[in-house]
């Protein structure tokens, strides 16, 4: 495991909260701005950052993170490009970065090559949203053999005896997606059935927990930390960033500030 990923929800765990994990698109709406952007929410109170690597074909997310692709994609970003970005945010910021891609343009950049690249940029872990566990090995075992973490994901439709595999090939931490939507839907996140499964992941994983899609407010950050190790905003972050770097920031500590636990 990753260190500055376990510290990081370590020192949440000390504080009584649970660790608060952000998605931002690089190079949204253009390589400085989005720096400008990473930066600002990373200082107001990010654990750990997610860097999304721009795609043509995001299926995964809504219409807020497909936007964002778009600009990005329209301002010249490229992986080579988005790596430099990570090295310019590792300069500046020493907390966890997580690159977040879709499994093609990490395929097509060379596996082990590519991973190289990652981690001489300061990329701690890797989260591929579109391969399946039996594939993995090929991005997998490079990026641990470079000391970046695999992150497993737990879909709401994953059968039991799946998600134990699924959780045993990763490490850094569980993603668990919280609903059977994409990225910017509506969440009930006081949930009695939403706990119940975060906590069915909780037992049989021997890293963090982390649950993401939907989660847009600090009321919903503070309903869920009770269950998990973790908390990932997306949509809401890019949404904030476009209304100004006070806007960032105002909702990034406020996201933080959600994520205690009560008691």
């Amino acid at each position: 495991m990753n260190e500055a990923i376990a510290r990081a929800f370590s020192t949440a765990a000390g504080e009584g909260r649970a660790a608060l994990v952000g998605y931002l698109t690089a190079y949204d709406p253009d390589g400085e701005a989005s720096r400008d952007r990473i930066l600002a929410a990373c200082e107001s109170g990010l654990d750990v950052l997610e860097l999304g690597v721009p795609f043509s074909d995001p299926a995964a997310d809504g219409p807020g993170v497909q936007a964002a692709m778009v600009r990005a994609l329209t301002a010249g970003a490229t992986l080579e490009r988005v790596l430099e970005l990570a090295a310019q945010v590792r300069a500046r910021w020493p907390g966890p970065i997580v690159l977040f891609s879709y499994a093609n343009p990490l395929v097509a950049a060379g596996g082990d090559a590519l991973l190289a690249r990652a981690a001489a940029a300061g990329v701690d872990g890797l989260l591929v949203v579109d391969m399946p566990f039996e594939h993995a090995a090929e991005l997998r075992d490079p990026a641990l053999a470079r000391g970046i973490d695999w992150i497993s994901l737990v879909a709401p439709t994953t059968p039991p005896d799946r998600m134990a595999k699924v959780v045993a090939t990763g490490t850094g931490f569980v993603y668990a997606v919280t609903l059977a939507g994409v990225t910017g839907s509506r969440l009930d996140a006081a949930s009695p059935e939403l706990a119940t499964r975060m906590q069915s992941i909780r037992d049989v994983s021997a890293v963090p927990v982390a649950a993401g899609f939907g989660i847009a407010t600090p009321e919903q950050a503070h309903a869920l930390a009770p269950h998990v190790d973790g908390v990932v905003v997306g949509s809401a972050l890019i949404a904030a960033g476009h209304k100004g770097l006070g806007a960032l920031s105002d909702l990034t500590a406020a996201l933080k500030a959600g994520c205690v636990r009560a008691g």
